[in-house]
């Protein structure tokens, strides 16, 4: 027998911004990855902590959400969408870019109107495009297609489609 005594590694220490306005909303929020993506600060939020995490970043200082978008991963993640929303602090002049997830059937996520009222008409548009459901939008209707148009166009899966096109005779050159 040996008298060596077993190593036991401790799990990495989760990463955090060292600024202190992000440091300070991340250690609120566990479940919260950070990292920088590009250059920017971004916050993997899980989709049941997305409006208490936007609540959260408006107290600490990001007044403007400045666009509200979402990607379709259609085959190559397990939850096919990500809803993306870039934050904006002016006071404390930094940006964050807060994305979750939802999955392929029924995709939704909480809205972000409650917390930012002018996310409303981004919110609309990725509902149009992408038929995402954002839960609490007080107004989720078509913005950029006809009302009576089906499907969602930016999804991967709808089809092109194509417009017949009807040329006049031509002259040929000789």
């Amino acid at each position: 027998m040996s008298d060596e005594t077993a190593i036991v590694e401790e799990p990495p220490a989760r990463s955090l911004p060292d600024d202190p306005i992000l440091r300070t909303l991340f250690e609120r929020f566990e479940a919260v990855d950070w990292e920088i993506s590009l250059g920017q600060d971004v916050a993997r939020v899980p989709n049941e902590a997305w409006s208490e995490f936007a609540a959260a970043a408006k107290e600490s200082g990001f007044e403007v959400c400045v666009d509200v978008t979402a990607v379709d991963w259609m085959r190559d993640r397990p939850d096919r969408f990500e809803i993306v929303a870039n934050l904006l602090s002016m006071d404390h002049k930094l940006r964050l870019r807060m994305t979750t997830t939802t999955g392929r059937v029924e995709p939704s996520v909480a809205s972000l109107v409650p917390v930012w009222p002018g996310a409303n008409f981004a919110e609309r548009e990725a509902y149009d495009m992408f038929g995402i459901i954002f839960d609490g939008h007080p107004d989720l209707t078509r913005i950029l297609m006809p009302d009576e148009w089906e499907g969602h166009p930016l999804r991967k899966d709808f089809g092109v489609g194509s417009v017949p096109v009807q040329f006049k005779e031509s002259h040929q050159v000789t």
